[in-house]
């Protein structure tokens, strides 16, 4: 194995999430910073969270209800057959 190339491994690295919670585990950085985790993915959490930063949810639903407004069911004419 090459000596010197392998970066510092930190045993009691601490990872910081962005709903607060904190814990270590061992990487090559000293501090990680996440957006979400254990404690707050909606995975794990049971819990819808939706994430919108540009609007695209409500983009989404409102062109869904033009879709199901165009949908509206049709009426069928039915011919009297002949006997």
């Amino acid at each position: 194995m090459k000596q010197n190339i392998h970066p510092q491994y930190y045993p009691e690295a601490k990872v910081k999430c962005a709903c607060g919670n904190t814990w270590t585990t061992g990487s090559t950085a000293a501090e990680i910073h996440t957006s979400i985790c254990s404690k707050c993915h909606p995975f794990y959490t049971g819990t819808e969270k939706i994430v919108d930063t540009r609007g695209r949810v409500e983009k989404y639903k409102k062109r869904l209800e033009r879709s199901v407004q165009k949908q509206a069911p049709k009426t069928v004419k039915t011919s009297k057959a002949k006997k």
